[in-house]
């Protein structure tokens, strides 16, 4: 347990530090492919859609199951070779699983952009990471779009990860991140992926249902320890938390709003059709892009405080 803890501490800052190199092909690429092949497959030898329900299954049986034999497969020869190299290794590839440098680097940039007044290059940069339209965008909208992208993603980006590798290290890591990577790919309520993805969707809601609740907890305190509102953060969680389309994304989101004082979302376009997402916090003010920097801050701290929980209830149980 303890040689586990020293492995997760060290890929937090390796993520931290170095992040995901572009010369380094992140596994999440291999997952993708592996389920872009595996949807043509399915679809082959199950045509009719109320066929399609039942082999969504397939998905994460065949892909988080896969992950996670592979990595324990993986990380086991590497131990028959050398103990140091695995443990190497095993650091590594819980660090891919996280995304705390990416996610600030994603919010930082649109930031940046908007406090040198370069709209456009700004509307482009969040349209990389969020699926609504931006092209007509204002810099309260673009703000908003940046705000809530990176509070949702506080939980399957950084704090879900670390809670698997905790308990299960690297294995149960990249099962975990082979789960979320199901979800943004097939995991919608749309026409194409209604019945193919529904098992996806419902599997990321059961495994981000007990960190998302950690986070806020977590986002509390750490709203406390900024100096920012901490009595509002909470009050926002319990009222509009579950007003999220996602059972487990309103918390950070509506945590977010309420201990910067702002209002999260409303209507948004996805291409040319409105989408309207229930406000979570009160509008005491506008959201400008200083809230991104905030955000982000927010995010770091909330990460560096998991990471110290996981850390703890490690230790706590060797002592144990």
């Amino acid at each position: 347990m303890l040689e586990r803890a020293c492995i997760i501490l060290t890929a937090y800052i390796i993520d931290r530090v170095i992040g995901d190199p572009r010369w380094i092909t992140h596994p999440v690429v291999y997952m993708g492919r592996v389920i872009t092949w595996l949807e043509a497959k399915i679809r082959m030898f199950f045509p009719r859609e109320e066929q399609l329900k039942q082999a969504g299954i397939l998905f994460p049986i065949i892909l988080v199951g896969g992950s996670f034999l592979c990595m324990w497969g993986l990380l086991t020869l590497l131990h028959l070779i050398h103990p140091w190299l695995a443990w190497v290794a095993e650091a590594w590839f819980i660090s891919t699983t996280i995304a705390t440098k990416g996610l600030a680097e994603a919010g930082m940039g649109i930031y940046r952009l908007l406090k040198q007044g370069k709209m456009e290059e700004a509307r482009h940069a969040l349209s990389m990471i969020v699926g609504r339209d931006t092209e007509s965008l204002n810099e309260q909208e673009v703000s908003r779009g940046a705000v809530e992208t990176v509070a949702e993603n506080i939980v399957d980006a950084i704090l879900s990860p670390l809670f698997y590798a905790a308990i299960g290290g690297a294995p149960l890591a990249m099962a975990y991140r082979a789960v979320n990577t199901l979800d943004s790919m097939i995991g919608y309520k749309n026409e194409k992926y209604r019945n193919l993805g529904w098992a996806s969707a419902r599997f990321d809601d059961l495994a981000n249902y007990i960190p998302a609740r950690l986070a806020a907890l977590t986002l509390v305190f750490v709203s406390w320890v900024m100096r920012l509102d901490s009595r509002n953060c909470a009050i926002v969680i319990l009222r509009d938390a579950r007003r999220h389309p996602s059972p487990n994304s309103g918390f950070t989101e509506a945590g977010v709003a309420g201990a910067l004082g702002i209002q999260l979302g409303g209507t948004n376009y996805y291409q040319g059709i409105p989408s309207h997402r229930a406000k979570m916090g009160e509008a005491h003010r506008p959201i400008e892009p200083n809230d991104i920097k905030e955000t982000v801050d927010i995010m770091k701290w909330v990460s560096f405080f998991f990471l110290l929980l996981c850390l703890l209830s490690i230790l706590t149980l060797e002592w144990i």
